[in-house]
């Protein structure tokens, strides 16, 4: 593999925040992050699982921010995952009345464990959650524009977007996969496969995966395989022109040679040879 720029760096897209008081709450006693937090899951639950553990506190996780960004999730698929993730022990769901300047009303809280735990742990543990803080009003509903049709996703992206099926701890945003599409890009067109890029970036993983967008993007950079040859060896030049008057003075050679040989003769007392007149 050729090594290109390994000093490629991407911009981190920022995840929309809750409501101050709403948003992810992290578990507490969580075990440290390893590769196996999430095998139990089926794939779609342990990619989202893992997409939201690291998340930030505070983080929106609500069904319509998830289907927003994670790239070929709908709102319908994100429900199940979260309900499947509230089964499993991983999600919990705790409702606090909270006080709004129309009196109080009853919210709910989320919380998040990267171990899965039981029914009876959070409500042990955060069953007593503080009250939550007050709610701001909700904004008027207002009328929004039909979706426009859009272009289907390149080949690169959705190879991207599919790396949280090898690895659900590489599970990256609609955003992260803009980024990184150029690299994968230049992976494709030097004749690398889908599968080729998936190994290279998934191979060897460290135990915890801090940033998988930048090293996603460090590891196709790394990694890059080289140009193929067939870009490499330039096409044969064009045949030039031969412009008439060089055609012309190269044929009018032989009829002035062959004159300067007949002086030539004559003044020596050599007979001319025989000839056709020439004009």
């Amino acid at each position: 593999m050729a090594t290109a720029n390994s000093s490629v760096v991407l911009p981190a897209p920022s995840h929309p925040m809750a409501n101050p008081g709403f948003g992810k709450h992290s578990a507490p006693d969580r075990a440290p992050p390893g590769a196996h937090d999430f095998v139990h899951l089926p794939k779609r639950e342990a990619a989202i699982a893992a997409f939201i553990d690291r998340l930030p506190e505070g983080a929106a996780m609500d069904v319509k921010t998830l289907a927003k960004v994670l790239p070929d999730y709908g709102q319908q698929a994100c429900r199940t995952a979260i309900r499947r993730l509230r089964e499993a022990g991983h999600v919990f769901l705790r409702q606090v009345a909270a006080k709004t300047a129309a009196g109080v009303r009853w919210v709910t809280l989320t919380f998040f464990s990267r171990t899965a735990r039981s029914q009876a742990w959070w409500e042990e543990r955060v069953g007593e959650h503080p009250e939550a803080r007050p709610a701001p009003e909700p904004e008027p509903v207002r009328p929004q524009p039909q979706p426009q049709p859009q272009a289907l996703p390149s080949r690169a992206y959705q190879v991207l977007a599919r790396l949280r099926h090898a690895e659900p701890r590489l599970t990256l945003s609609a955003a992260e996969c803009e980024a990184l599409e150029p690299l994968a890009a230049q992976w494709l067109d030097r004749d690398a496969t889908a599968e080729q890029l998936t190994a290279a970036v998934t191979a060897g993983l460290p135990q915890h995966v801090h940033h998988p967008a930048g090293l996603v993007g460090k590891r196709l950079a790394v990694k890059m395989p080289p140009v193929p040859i067939r870009h490499l060896v330039p096409a044969p030049p064009a045949p030039r022109a031969v412009p008439d008057t060089f055609r012309a003075a190269d044929d009018a050679k032989p009829v002035a040679h062959s004159r300067h040989a007949d002086k030539c003769r004559a003044a020596a007392g050599f007979p001319l040879k025989n000839r056709r007149s020439q004009p």
